[in-house]
C-alpha cells in the first residue's frame, strides 16, 4: 500500500504567528502580544512591571517574578500584533490552499478572541463569527479544519491575575472555552488538538507562571533559554498537570457534544540519538527522550508512568494530584497523537542539553547537514520517530508540523526558487511512505509547518521562512503583505494530486 485513500494532506499555522488583528474584533490581550522580535542570536524579550513599579525584561522560558505583570513597551516591535494578517486575508489565503488541493488545514483559535480575559461569563460573538467564516470558507473548498484549541496563546489576564496554569482554577476556564468551541463548531470541525507541544511549555509565555525566585534577565544575546531549567521544573510540572487534566475533561465534553469528534494531543517530538555507544550516552538519550514522552504517556495511556516519580524527586518536587484527577486522566485519553518533527540531535553526556521550540539541542551530529538556523536535516529520523511512537502507543499518528526555515530570495522576475525546501519535504515524505508501507504505521495526515510565511515562534523573525507562499514583510513588519507563490507551491500541489506518489523535483 501507499498513502491511504483519504490521507489528509495540508498545511499548518498558529494564530499567534499568523492571524494578527490583535486589537480588533473584541479580542483581548494574550501573552504572545507582549513578546518582542528577536533573531537567531538575540532572544525575544518580555517586558514586565514589577510589584515595585520598575520596568524589567526576561526571555522566553522564564517565569516572571511574583507580583509582576506583562506590558507592551513603547518603542518595541511586537510581531504578533499584525503577524502576516490572516485576519484580513483569510479568504485569499484559503483560496490558495484550495488551489494546492489541501485536504485539511491545521489552525489554532486565539482564546482571547473568544474570551477576551479567558474567564468571561459570555463569549465574544464577533470572535466566534470570525472563525465561523474561516471554517465556512474551508468547507466550501472541501478542506477539513484541524483545530488546535491552545497554541502558545495564554490570556494575559489569567496569567497576571491567577498565576497562569499554576492555578487549578484555569482547568474550569479552559474546559468552558473548549466546550464553547465544540458546541459552536460541532457541525464544521471534526478534528481537534487540545494543546500544542505540551512537552515544551514553560514559563510566563506559555503557562503564564510567576516564580518567587525569578531574577531579572539581562539581554546580552544567546539562544532562547531552556524551558526545563531546574528552578522552573517544579512549577512547570504542576502547571502542566493541571493542563493535562483540563485536556482530558475537554475530551470528555467534546465527545458528549459530538461522538464523531476526533480529539488528539500534540507534542514536539524531534528525535534524539546517543552520540556514541558509551552507556551514559545510550541511557542519557533514552532518559532525555522519555522526559518528553512522559506527557504523551499520561495523555495517550491515561496515567503517569513509573519513571515520573524519579524525575520529580530530582527536583525535590511532589506532584499535587487532587482526588478524581487520576480517574479523569484514565477515563478520557487522547485518540491520536499529533506531533511536530523538524530534526534530530545527538545526546552527549559531556555536553549541556537544552530544549527550544525546535526540539532537543545537544551535540552536533557530524553525519547530517543543517539548515541556515543550525537545525540538522534528518529524513530517516522521521521514520524512526514514527515507529517509536506507534510501537509505544498503538494509536493513530498525525505529523502536524514539519519543515525547514530558510532565507528565500525573490528573483528579478518575481519568482522564488526554493529547491532546498522541496528537497527537504520530498525526502521526509519518502520516509513517511516507507513507514506506512513497510512498518504498518497508522498515519492520519501531514500538515507541513508554515504553509505560508509567518512569524517564527522562537526568534520572532520573518526572514526565517517556511511557507509555500511568500509574504512581503520584513523582520520589523514593513512590507505590502502581498502573497506570492513559490516554486514549492506548484510542487506540493503535484504531491497532493498524486496522493504522495509523484515527488519528482523539476
Amino acid at each position: 500500500m501507499s498513502f491511504p485513500k483519504g490521507f489528509l494532506w495540508g498545511g499548518a499555522t498558529a494564530a499567534n504567528q499568523y492571524e494578527g488583528g490583535y486589537n480588533e474584533g473584541g479580542r483581548g490581550l494574550a501573552i504572545s502580544d507582549m513578546i518582542t522580535a528577536g533573531s537567531h542570536t538575540t532572544p525575544r524579550k518580555i517586558f514586565y512591571r514589577t510589584k515595585e513599579g520598575n520596568i524589567e525584561s526576561t526571555t522566553l522560558g522564564s517565569s516572571l517574578p511574583e507580583g509582576a505583570v506583562g506590558i507592551i513597551k513603547e518603542g518595541e516591535y511586537y510581531p504578533s500584533h499584525q503577524a502576516t494578517d490572516f485576519y484580513h486575508h483569510y479568504k485569499e489565503d484559503i483560496a490558495l490552499m484550495a488551489e494546492m488541493g489541501f485536504k485539511c488545514y491545521r489552525l489554532s483559535i486565539a482564546w482571547t478572541r473568544i474570551f477576551p480575559h479567558g474567564n468571561d461569563k459570555t463569549p465574544n460573538e464577533e470572535g466566534l463569527k470570525f472563525y465561523d467564516e474561516v471554517f465556512d470558507e474551508c468547507l466550501k473548498y472541501g478542506i477539513e479544519p484541524l483545530v488546535t484549541i491552545l497554541h502558545f496563546d495564554m490570556p494575559q489576564y489569567l496569567a497576571d491575575n491567577y498565576g497562569g496554569w499554576a492555578n487549578r482554577e484555569l482547568i474550569g476556564f479552559f474546559v468552558n472555552y473548549a466546550k464553547t468551541l465544540f458546541e459552536r463548531y460541532k457541525n464544521k470541525v471534526k478534528y481537534w488538538i487540545t494543546v500544542n507541544e505540551i512537552n515544551v511549555l514553560g514559563g510566563y509565555w506559555t503557562l503564564g507562571t510567576t516564580n518567587k525566585n525569578a531574577n531579572t534577565t539581562k539581554i546580552n544575546g544567546g539562544i532562547t533559554p531552556n524551558a526545563f531549567k531546574p528552578e522552573e521544573a517544579a512549577g512547570k510540572y504542576q502547571a502542566i498537570h493541571h493542563l493535562m487534566v483540563a485536556s482530558s475533561l475537554a475530551n470528555k465534553v467534546g465527545h458528549e457534544i459530538n461522538p464523531d469528534f476526533k480529539i488528539g494531543c500534540m507534542l514536539a517530538l524531534s528525535g534524539i540519538y546517543p552520540m556514541t555507544c558509551h552507556p551514559d550516552d545510550v541511557f542519557g538519550a533514552y532518559d532525555f527522550r522519555r522526559r518528553a514522552l512522559l506527557f504523551a504517556d499520561v495523555m495517550m495511556r491515561g496515567y503517569y508512568p513509573a519513571y515520573a516519580k524519579g524525575i520529580f524527586e530530582e527536583y525535590n518536587f511532589e506532584l499535587q494530584i487532587e482526588p478524581g484527577d487520576e480517574a479523569i486522566l484514565k477515563q478520557y485519553p487522547s485518540e491520536f497523537l499529533a506531533f511536530s518533527y523538524y530534526r534530530t540531535t545527538a545526546f552527549d553526556h559531556n555536553a549541556e542539553v537544552t530544549v527550544t521550540t525546535g526540539g532537543q539541542q545537544a551535540s552536533k551530529n557530524p553525519y547530517l547537514e543543517v539548515t541556515p538556523w543550525g537545525w540538522p536535516i534528518d529524513p530517516k529520523g522521521l521514520r524512526f520517530v514514527l515507529n517509536e511512537l506507534y510501537d509505544r502507543y498503538q494509536k493513530p499518528l498525525w505529523i502536524v508540523e514539519n519543515g525547514m526555515g530558510n532565507i528565500d530570495t525573490v528573483e528579478p522576475d518575481g519568482s522564488i526558487n526554493d529547491d532546498y525546501r522541496i528537497q527537504y519535504l520530498a525526502d521526509h515524505i519518502k520516509e513517511m511512505k516507507i513507514a506506512i508501507e513497510k512498518d504498518g504505521i497508522d498515519l492520519m495526515g501531514y500538515t507541513p509547518w508554515g504553509w505560508i510565511d509567518l512569524v517564527s515562534a522562537g526568534t520572532g523573525e520573518m526572514k526565517k521562512r517556511y511557507g509555500f507562499v511568500y509574504v512581503d514583510m520584513d523582520d520589523q513588519g514593513n512590507g505590502t503583505l502581498k502573497r506570492t507563490k513559490k516554486k514549492s507551491f506548484y510542487w506540493y500541489k503535484k504531491v497532493i494530486a498524486s496522493n504522495g506518489e509523484d515527488l519528482s523535483i523539476e
